[in-house]
């Protein structure tokens, strides 16, 4: 049946911690209205199984069930004294979480009304023998997705280890391999256009979303635009760039990925574009500056407001990196490809979970 939250549900908003009290040897997560918890406090003012929903910022009216307690900020609401399983009702606001985020209101700074996410509307059955079935069936699913997910990750931090393995810390150069500039083995580097996308434009548009953290693409969705035949060269990518994403915020700043696609595409203006020389395999660089010591460098090197941070295309071209023996870098190339493969099948169970996930959420609750 049809019900409004507030007949399913109390709930409230935590209470503000500052920042730099926070502490990694905390004991408890810090939920703070984020995706993920923001930090450890030391006490916990919610209990284990309560879901939540952030109440401010960028992802204000993103659905999260905590399996353990927590301390609850002022930025995030907590429910409690659920009428049955409170698993059920995460289900249920969490298949019905992109109409809950369009109750934000609040240019610079969303938020959702208490009053508001009180009377929203979605499916909701009283049986708690139903509700645990449905539970059942679905926790059941997004354990799969899960272990998925972990798999996919463990790949990734697998190619990270492979890369130290081979060329030595990044930082010491234990080898003593020779040191040169980014500037030194590319022979293009051009930032994107400018120009906006158009409806049925000719070319796929690589824009900063298109670029993941942890240095693939994510063509899930995307634009399109039109460029004319004397413009196209200066932003046209192929197999084998390096894509080295200039603009973003402070934490996505210097994403980078190699384009690895046989079809052109156009970057947008927030992205560089970068082509090598024979001294070095697009796909080491890409992993070099994906590392978490060149992270870290590149927040140090960003400039701008935290929204908005920058790096242009001079300061990417001084960064240092050594040159290990292309024997080396050919055999890591390998066992990227190697990785990848495995990545891809995993990667493609994933979709599969997901899209029946997707699919019994919206039998049980639309």
């Amino acid at each position: 049946m049809i019900v409004k939250l507030k007949d399913v549900t109390l709930f409230s908003k935590g209470k503000q911690i500052n920042g730099s009290e926070l502490s990694e040897e905390g004991k408890f997560p810090y939920l703070n209205g984020g995706i993920k918890p923001s930090g450890n406090w030391n006490m916990a003012n919610t209990k284990a199984n309560t879901v939540t929903i952030s109440e401010g910022g960028n992802s204000c009216g993103y659905v999260n069930f905590m399996k353990e307690p927590f301390w609850c900020g002022a930025h995030c609401y907590y429910f409690y004294s659920t009428k049955g399983n409170s698993k059920y009702l995460y289900y249920a606001l969490k298949s019905q979480q992109n109409k809950i985020m369009k109750l934000r209101s609040g240019a610079c700074m969303p938020n959702i009304k208490k009053n508001d996410l009180a009377n929203f509307e979605f499916e909701y059955d009283f049986n708690e023998i139903n509700q645990n079935l449905v539970v059942n069936k679905l926790d059941k699913i997004q354990e799969i997705i899960d272990i998925r997910m972990e798999q996919i990750r463990q790949l990734e931090e697998l190619v990270k280890a492979r890369f130290v393995e081979l060329f030595g810390d990044t930082i010491l150069n234990p080898y003593g391999w020779n040191v040169v500039t980014v500037g030194d083995i590319v022979t293009d580097v051009r930032y994107g256009t400018s120009k906006p996308a158009v409806e049925g434009g000719k070319y796929p548009y690589l824009r900063m979303n298109n670029l993941t953290y942890d240095g693939h693409l994510d063509l899930s969705d995307m634009k399109y635009i039109d460029i004319s035949d004397n413009e196209i060269e200066k932003c046209i990518v192929r197999k084998g760039d390096v894509l080295f994403n200039r603009t973003n915020s402070i934490e996505l700043v210097g994403k980078t990925c190699v384009f690895d696609l046989d079809d052109d595409m156009v970057i947008a203006g927030y992205i560089i574009r970068v082509r090598l020389n024979e001294k070095l395999l697009p796909i080491v660089l890409s992993s070099y500056l994906n590392l978490p010591s060149l992270k870290e460098q590149l927040r140090s090197m960003a400039k701008g407001a935290v929204n908005q941070a920058n790096i242009n295309a001079q300061e990417l071209q001084s960064i240092k990196i050594y040159l290990p023996p292309i024997e080396l870098q050919n055999q890591f190339a390998t066992f990227v490809e190697q990785t990848d493969k495995s990545k891809l099948e995993y990667k493609k169970s994933l979709v599969e979970m997901q899209n029946l996930m997707e699919s019994l959420m919206n039998q049980y609750f639309s």
